[in-house]
C-alpha cells in the first residue's frame, strides 16, 4: 500500500539537479525489517537514478535503525539480501541465534533479588498490610520476571563488527551524511535521536541496540547511566527528523499495519477460519492487532499534519496491504519465513508502483528519478531475479579501494561539464 503526498508547491523546478531525499525506516521486529527490506529492494531496481546508499540523511527506528546504518555504510539492498535472505555474502555471516541468545545474565540477576522479594512478600501479607494484599503480591512478583528473554549484548557485538571492517564507520561523526537513531529514555518516556549534538559520540551500534530493545523481548540498554528502549515507543518513523532537513522527496517505509481479515480476496481453507476473527488466535494476535491499530493511527495523523506543515516536500509512504495474512500470521524466527515476507514486499512494492506509475512519474521526474520499465513490467519477478550470477569476492583491501573508486568516480560525474 503506497501513500502519496505531493507536495504543492515544490522548492525546486522539475528536472532540476541535486534534489535533496531522505529516507525514514520504521521498526517492526525482526518481520518488519524483513519487510522494510524487500520494499528497499524493489525501490533499488525499479527506480533509476535513486542510489539508496548515497541519499541526503537517513533515520531508523528499532528494526529500521539496522537498515538505515548499513544503507549510509555503504551496505546495498542486495548486499543486504544475500546476508540475511540468501546466506551467500562473502562479507557478513549472519546467523538467527545470534539475536535469540537467552539473556543469562538479566536472569541470573532476577533470581539473586528473590530471597529479598519474597521475603518482603510474605512479611506484608502476614502483616496484612495494602488494600489488597493479593494484587501487592503480584506486583511484587513482578520484580522476579526479566525485562527481556533474549541478550541483545550479541547484537551490539554482531553490529559493531561490521561497522568497523571494509572501510565502513561506527560513528556518527565521521559519515559522510547524517543518520539519525532513534530510541526511548525508558525513564522519562523521552525521545532520544542518537546522531545529534550531544548523542553523536556514542557509537552507531549501541544506538541500534538501543533503539531495537524491543520490551519483553530484550532488556533495555543502559547508556549514561539512562535505561533505552524501542524508539517506536514515542513515534512509528519519526520522519520529521528528514523533513526537518528540507529534504524535496521524503521517502518513508512502515511495516506495521492493523491485519483485516475480511478484505482477503482469496477463500479462506476450513483450518483458517478462526483467522476471520481476530480474537480467534488468543492473546498473542489481539496484542499484535492492538498495536498495529495504535501505530497506523498515530503514522495516519502524523501523515496528514506533516502534509501541511512541509507543503513544499514530496512524500511517498511504502506499507503492506490490511489483507497480508502471511505477514500478521507468520513465524518471525524461520529462516523460511524471512525470506518469504521479503518476497511478498518486494511484489507488493513493485506492483504500487505499477499500478500508480502515471502518477508517479511526473513526481519523480521532478527530482531525477525515472521508472524502469522493464522491471515493473514482469508481473512475476522475483526478489532473488536480481541477485542471481556469482557472488562478488572481496577482500577487506579490495573493498576498502572500491569504496575509494567510487567515490573519485562519483565526484567526476557531478562536476559541471
Amino acid at each position: 500500500m503506497l501513500s502519496v503526498h505531493s507536495a504543492r508547491q515544490r522548492a525546486r523546478k522539475p528536472g532540476q539537479d541535486g534534489a535533496r531525499i531522505g529516507l525514514a525506516v520504521a521498526g517492526g521486529g525482526p518481520t518488519g525489517a524483513m519487510y522494510e527490506l524487500g520494499v528497499l529492494r524493489a525501490l533499488d531496481e525499479a527506480l533509476e537514478g535513486l542510489d539508496l546508499t548515497r541519499l541526503d540523511c537517513y533515520v531508523g527506528v528499532s528494526a529500521g535503525a539496522f537498515l538505515a546504518a548499513g544503507l549510509v555504510n555503504r551496505i546495498g539492498t542486495a548486499e543486504m539480501c544475500r546476508i540475511f535472505i540468501t546466506g551467500d555474502s562473502d562479507d557478513v555471516r549472519f546467523r538467527p541465534e545470534t539475536f535469540l541468545r537467552p539473556a543469562f545474565d538479566e536472569y541470573a540477576r532476577r533470581l539473586a533479588a528473590a530471597p529479598g522479594i519474597v521475603s518482603a512478600l510474605l512479611r506484608d501479607l502476614w502483616r496484612g498490610r495494602g488494600d489488597s494484599r493479593w494484587s501487592d503480591a503480584l506486583v511484587r512478583l513482578g520484580g522476579l520476571m526479566p525485562t527481556g528473554l533474549f541478550d541483545n549484548a550479541e547484537v551490539e557485538r554482531f553490529l559493531r563488527e561490521v561497522f568497523t571492517r571494509r572501510g565502513r564507520c561506527n560513528d556518527f561523526r565521521l559519515l559522510d551524511r547524517p543518520l539519525y537513531v532513534v530510541a526511548v529514555d525508558l525513564d522519562s518516556g523521552e525521545a532520544v535521536r542518537f546522531g545529534t549534538p550531544g548523542w553523536d559520540d556514542v557509537p552507531i551500534s549501541q544506538a541500534v541496540q538501543a533503539s531495537a530493545a524491543l520490551p519483553g523481548m530484550y532488556p533495555p540498554v543502559e547508556l549514561r547511566g539512562r535505561h533505552f528502549v524501542d524508539g517506536a515507543l514515542r513515534r512509528t518513523m519519526h520522519a520529521s527528523l528528514v523533513l526537518d532537513r528540507d529534504v524535496d522527496l521524503m521517502l518513508g517505509i512502515n511495516p506495521l499495519v492493523p491485519f483485516n481479515p475480511a478484505s482477503a480476496a482469496e477463500p479462506y481453507p476450513a483450518a483458517r477460519r478462526l483467522e476471520r476473527r481476530i480474537a480467534g488466535g488468543g492473546l498473542p494476535v489481539v496484542l499484535s492487532q492492538t498495536f498495529r491499530t495504535m501505530l497506523q493511527s498515530r503514522m495516519q495523523v502524523g501523515l496528514a499534519r506533516y502534509a501541511q506543515q512541509y507543503p513544499h516536500i514530496d512524500q511517498l509512504v511504502f506499507e503492506p496491504n490490511a489483507h497480508d495474512r502471511e505477514l500478521f500470521y507468520t513465524n518471525v524466527f524461520s529462516f523460511a519465513s524471512r525470506r518469504r515476507i521479503c518476497e511478498l514486499a518486494y511484489r507488493n512494492t513493485l506492483a504500487d508502483l505499477r499500478t500508480r506509475a502515471e502518477e508517479l512519474r511526473p513526481l519523480l521526474a521532478a527530482h531525477g528519478i525515472g521508472l524502469r520499465t522493464e522491471i515493473l513490467a514482469d508481473p512475476q519477478r522475483s526478489i532473488l531475479d536480481g541477485l542471481r550470477g556469482p557472488v562478488p569476492r572481496r577482500t577487506d583491501a579490495t573493498a576498502q579501494l572500491q569504496r575509494a573508486l567510487d567515490d573519485v568516480e562519483r565526484r567526476i560525474r557531478s562536476r559541471p561539464h
